[in-house]
């Protein structure tokens, strides 16, 4: 008795408040975007918004049980969750159900669950569990590459389902990895791959590698600050790009311009590191490393985006940068939910008044797209609700993992909030066309069990080690 008045005293009240305005809202907008006249009361189990609040039921039973089991359990299991859903997530390829191209439910009867969204408590706590070592250093390689299979098993296996959006989600696992000593420059490659892949899409191959070799240029200059060497980088790639446009006249070559300058950079790169190695200039040697990795990733991003990318998906990119319109196709989805948000105004049209979501105008509003009933309805005001209930959930969680004195619960909650911040900002960027369409739902709002039970679990794991938070857990 004891022990259970304990854990109500330490228990945080606040983001369990949060937690429920949330699912309750959530709630609400399934009603509102599957409304059915002939069926009109919401505790109706034949319809969707009946069946979410048998999930939402069964959710609190799941976070009573969470609460009420010794936190050290979570520590002494977490490789055995993430083994078993390693399993679950192998096993779903051969025994799976396929939907909408992917083949990643496990079908029980009439209830379906996703093994991808489980995997992800499970990977974050095998993270944690990994991180919160004794005198653990996030450094080295043998670290680094134990790392890498505990996030990209899943991905692999997941990608392997034909469920990239899922997938996705593992890679903000960097921001985790970044508060507890990642160097930042890591955190900074990321980010200008994924711009380098996004400008391969739209710039022609030229103007991409003159602008990558300005780039390598001005960081060097800005970095080594010795004037001497950068007026030498400068030249190497001018007289580079001299002599290979004489042997391509001399002996009729017949190289195009983006070969040549290709051709000149790479040259001009190799003897320019070879320089920085003999002498030592560490500044120089990374530099000119990175300007080469970005030119082989460059060289690559056409391979993997006709070759890897399914075709819907190559679709859907195009549709977002721009490079191809086919709003009665790809571009259906966003564009009718961008139709729905902006009719809603400041204040919305009312409840149950959306006229788009009213006559299904949105595919899947009750999932992936469910945050533009809420900008029909309630407007601006109401989606501007919804976003700082979010940013107060996240800060909330942040300010909860600084206090543990574990760095087990440390991590977890940072990867609680990592998750639930990528897939709020990635949901929302989706609905209003700043993003492309992956297929990610909104935490605690979209129809679905095995997605409100995955978050539910998620979140009442670390409120569960928030209530043990003076122990050191290992």
């Amino acid at each position: 008795m004891a022990k259970r008045n304990k854990i109500w005293a330490n228990f945080d009240w606040i983001t369990f408040g949060l937690y429920l305005l949330l699912v309750v809202l959530g709630w609400i907008n399934i009603y509102a975007a599957v409304f059915n006249e002939e069926h009109q009361s919401i505790l109706d189990t034949t319809q969707r918004y009946g069946k979410q609040l048998l999930w939402i039921g069964f959710g609190i039973v799941l976070s009573l049980l969470i609460l009420n089991i010794d936190s050290k359990f979570f520590v002494s299991f977490a490789y055995l969750f993430y083994a078993l859903t390693i399993f679950l997530l192998f096993a779903v390829l051969f025994l799976g159900k396929e939907v909408n191209g992917a083949r990643s439910w496990f079908e029980l009867g009439s209830i379906r669950l996703q093994p991808a969204e489980f995997a992800k408590f499970a990977t974050n706590l095998a993270l944690a569990k990994y991180l919160g070592q004794y005198n653990f250093k996030l450094k080295g390689f043998k670290n680094y590459l134990r790392i890498g299979v505990i996030l990209f098993t899943p991905v692999f296996l997941i990608v392997l389902q034909n469920d990239a959006g899922s997938a996705l989600v593992y890679f903000v696992f960097v921001l985790v990895l970044f508060r507890e000593g990642l160097p930042g420059v890591w955190l900074l490659l990321g980010f200008s791959f994924a711009a380098i892949f996004i400008l391969s899409l739209l710039w022609p191959p030229l103007k991409l590698r003159i602008f990558l070799l300005v780039v390598a240029l001005t960081v060097f200059a800005l970095n080594g600050k010795r004037w001497n060497l950068v007026i030498r980088a400068i030249v190497l790639p001018v007289l580079s790009f001299g002599l290979f446009s004489l042997l391509n006249f001399g002996f009729k070559l017949e190289l195009i311009m983006e070969k040549i300058v290709l051709y000149s950079i790479l040259f001009s790169s190799i003897i320019f590191l070879f320089y920085t190695l003999i002498n030592r200039l560490s500044a120089g040697t990374w530099t000119v490393l990175i300007l080469l990795g970005a030119l082989m990733f460059d060289s690559t991003v056409d391979y993997a985006f006709e070759s890897v990318l399914e075709p819907h998906q190559q679709v859907r990119i195009n549709e977002l940068l721009g490079i191809s319109s086919d709003p009665l196709g790809a571009g259906y989805n966003v564009n009718q939910s961008k139709i729905a948000i902006g009719s809603g105004g400041i204040t919305g049209k009312g409840f149950l008044k959306g006229t788009q979501t009213k006559f299904n105008f949105v595919p899947e509003q009750s999932t992936d797209f469910i945050f533009c009933t809420v900008g029909e309805e309630w407007g601006f005001v109401g989606t501007s609700f919804i976003i700082f209930l979010f940013i107060v959930l996240l800060l909330r969680l942040i300010f909860l993992a600084e206090r543990q004195r574990s760095v087990f619960s440390r991590v977890y909650g940072y990867g609680v909030a990592s998750i639930l911040f990528f897939h709020v900002a990635v949901n929302i960027a989706m609905t209003i066309g700043l993003g492309p369409v992956i297929g990610i739902p909104l935490p605690f709002f979209s129809y679905g069990g095995s997605s409100l039970w995955s978050f539910t679990i998620l979140l009442f794991i670390f409120l569960r080690l928030d209530v043990s938070r003076m122990e050191v857990l290992r």
